[in-house]
């Protein structure tokens, strides 16, 4: 074993070198489409009801001229999507209606009419300004009017949209030993597991409100970074909507032993911060 394989390390640490470190799986080339299929490579449809969406916060703010961004944006497969969804009348399929023509400034597109429920908010004469937040490299051949940008940019007037993003913000893990003290879960890069030291500080204050441990082996995935991450996302919104869809749950349905999971190859596989798979937890969403 080399000495990284052998180090322990707490799970959110471990995780962040492994999807995010040099190698990391969220940074090679393939992406994680390359692994798995979120809604937003399903379906078209996805798209679609975003584009509808974003029309809806346009016309609650009173503009023509709307942000979206896309937070853990994979390889800009949604921006994309809803572009070409607001091209082809909001149906997020060719051959819908378009009464305008792409351009304007970089990363926006002038749109004509788009199609939905009779009454709804169009994107007619709407500039949408686009911008992909994700730590990977801009993919080759993206389309230009995306601005691609490793961090969240400030003063954002339309909507925020981050979907499955949440769940890949690394956590540390917590179990309760033997006498239901909280003790941080350690890993090494080839998945083994140890009992740390007891969970304290604002770990502990967060555990102790959100996700209680009580009896011995069950664990918690520790939500403070999301929560900070979310913060963070919600506090770049000068006016319009932040919207967060994931895997989650709330304190009447928790998982009595977490549920950080492998994904590798389209399947579900043990957890291994290695690099070599996606590393996911649900959502404590309240």
């Amino acid at each position: 074993m080399t000495d990284e394989t052998c180090q322990w390390q707490g799970w959110r640490q471990a995780t962040e070198r492994a999807l995010y470190g040099p190698g990391g799986f969220y940074l090679r080339p393939e992406g994680p489409a390359g692994h798995f299929r979120t809604s937003v490579h399903a379906s078209p449809l996805f798209a679609g009801a975003v584009a509808r969406l974003l029309a809806e916060v346009a016309e609650e703010l009173g503009t023509s001229e709307i942000d979206l961004v896309d937070v853990g944006a994979g390889r800009g497969e949604l921006l994309t999507g809803v572009l070409s969804a607001i091209e082809n009348g909001g149906t997020g399929t060719p051959g819908g209606t378009s009464g305008g023509v792409p351009g304007g400034t970089p990363g926006s597109v002038s749109a004509g009419t788009t199609a939905g429920t009779p009454g709804a908010p169009t994107a007619a004469g709407l500039t949408v300004r686009a911008y992909a937040v994700e730590r990977a490299s801009r993919p080759a051949g993206l389309d230009p009017r995306v601005e691609w940008t490793d961090r969240l940019p400030r003063g954002v007037c339309g909507l925020i949209f981050a979907n499955e993003w949440l769940d890949n913000v690394p956590v540390d893990v917590a179990e309760a030993d033997s006498t239901g003290t909280a003790r941080y879960v350690e890993v090494r890069a080839d998945g083994s597991e140890r009992l740390g030291g007891p969970v304290s500080g604002a770990d502990a204050e967060w555990l102790a409100r959100w996700w209680p441990l009580r009896e011995p082996g069950t664990r918690a995935e520790i939500g403070r970074p999301r929560d900070e991450a979310w913060a963070s996302a919600v506090a770049s919104l000068a006016a319009g909507r932040a919207v967060a869809v994931d895997y989650a749950h709330v304190r009447e349905n928790r998982p009595p032993f977490g549920s950080l999971a492998g994904f590798r190859a389209g399947r579900e596989v043990p957890p291994v911060p290695d690099g070599s798979g996606d590393l996911t937890a649900h959502v404590a969403l309240d």
